[in-house]
């Protein structure tokens, strides 16, 4: 229907969630289920899009014991794989979730990946890219890594005539946006990547640097997109309540999901806000049901343009 994906997940992690009772500091805490499964925002990207009838590939480094689980689980759950092997093991994250507070969440930092390892990733996506519809590369970068790689993987695809997605961080959203890339951040990683007093200015600052379009995902509050000329807010779902983490990741699928078919940026926010919202209402964070997603659509007001906003 849209087109090939190729999603870029740099630092790919074992992801494992602990169901308790409550969550306590300092406490010893019984676990009531465990769940295991191949994670990093990217991902969630993909995961996302595949089950909402979009092909994908997934471009990831991934090395020891738990590089082969990652991939060994994406394989069972045919995900169109293009793994780069590196050295050093891929990293683990666990969330502590209860059903009441916020989930605590635990991220490794991600292992080192040598320079000609990255070279390799270089070479995966530009052969990946070939006959492709977009690129969207998401996520944190593990230690040492230059964030001008992201530039190179946007570049990568501009040459190849394919727009390019990223929901990146820090110096790494700096450069997706000099390479021209349509930016996802939230509101802190603008002005933590820019040092802008608020997210307005951050965004303005990411444009003039170069950035396609800056979407920026507020929460409960919305989504916020602003180009060159124009600046377009969408609310959120009102009434959802659940577990949030992989919403903006299910929210990044939405807009590039409705993106590549054909839609406007006010619809392509209404179809981000709906699939983040969807996420949040799924058991297992950063999963959502296409069907529910396009249920959620008409609970979203229309878009409006040019708006005050704080």
């Amino acid at each position: 229907m849209t087109g090939r994906v190729v999603v870029v997940t740099p630092n790919p992690a074992v992801d494992v969630t602990y169901d308790v009772d409550r969550q306590l500091v300092g406490e010893t805490l019984r676990v009531r289920e465990v769940r295991r499964r191949p994670g990093g925002k990217g991902v969630n990207v993909a995961r996302v899009l595949v089950s909402a009838g979009v092909d994908c590939t997934s471009v990831l480094p991934l090395g020891g014991e738990t590089g082969r689980w990652v991939r060994s689980s994406l394989v069972r759950a045919r995900v169109d794989l293009a793994a780069v092997e590196i050295g050093a093991a891929t990293r683990t994250t666990v969330t502590v979730v209860d059903g009441a507070q916020h989930p605590t969440i635990l991220t490794e930092p991600g292992p080192h990946v040598e320079a000609d390892e990255w070279a390799h990733v270089d070479r995966v996506v530009a052969r990946v890219l070939v006959g492709a519809a977009a690129l969207v590369v998401s996520g944190s970068l593990p230690p040492g890594a230059d964030p001008r790689l992201v530039a190179r993987w946007v570049r990568q695809a501009r040459e190849a005539g394919v727009p390019a997605f990223a929901d990146v961080s820090g110096a790494a959203l700096v450069a997706a946006a000099s390479a021209g890339a349509v930016l996802k951040p939230n509101a802190h990683e603008i002005c933590e990547a820019t040092g802008a007093p608020d997210e307005a200015a951050g965004a303005m600052e990411l444009l003039e640097r170069g950035a396609a379009c800056v979407v920026v995902s507020r929460g409960s509050e919305g989504l916020v997109a602003r180009t060159p000329s124009r600046t377009v807010v969408v609310p959120a779902v009102a009434g959802i309540s659940g577990n949030p983490v992989g919403a903006g990741d299910a929210a990044t699928a939405g807009l590039v999901r409705a993106t590549l078919a054909g839609a406007d940026l006010a619809d392509a926010l209404r179809q981000a806000a709906a699939f983040g919202a969807a996420a949040v209402l799924s058991p297992v964070a950063g999963e959502a049901d296409a069907a529910v997603a396009h249920s959620l659509l008409d609970r979203i007001p229309s878009s409006h343009e040019g708006a005050s906003l704080p």
